[in-house]
């Protein structure tokens, strides 16, 4: 998306913080040219992840000792399979 240098003067810090976190170059407008905005480096995709509330954080080998008996149906696959 290129922008207008006007554009540019009012939202500068915001439009550089979006390029610095995104990796995206800006693009300008100026007397018909354009001009590039370009972060040295790209974020790592890490970086860009977002929280994600109610996910497991812990060790994952305590999932193993997680009693499921009362979870499990053994033919549900299977009785979806018959109704069909």
């Amino acid at each position: 998306m290129a922008i207008s240098v006007s554009r540019l003067r009012q939202d500068i810090y915001r439009i550089l913080d979006r390029a610095l976190a995104t990796g995206i170059p800006v693009e300008i407008i100026r007397k018909g040219r354009r001009l590039s905005i370009v972060p040295e480096s790209r974020p790592s995709r890490l970086a860009r992840l977002l929280p994600h509330p109610g996910t497991i954080v812990g060790d994952p080998d305590d999932l193993l000792r997680v009693d499921w008996s009362s979870e499990w149906r053994p033919f549900l696959g299977q009785e979806e399979e018959d109704r069909s």
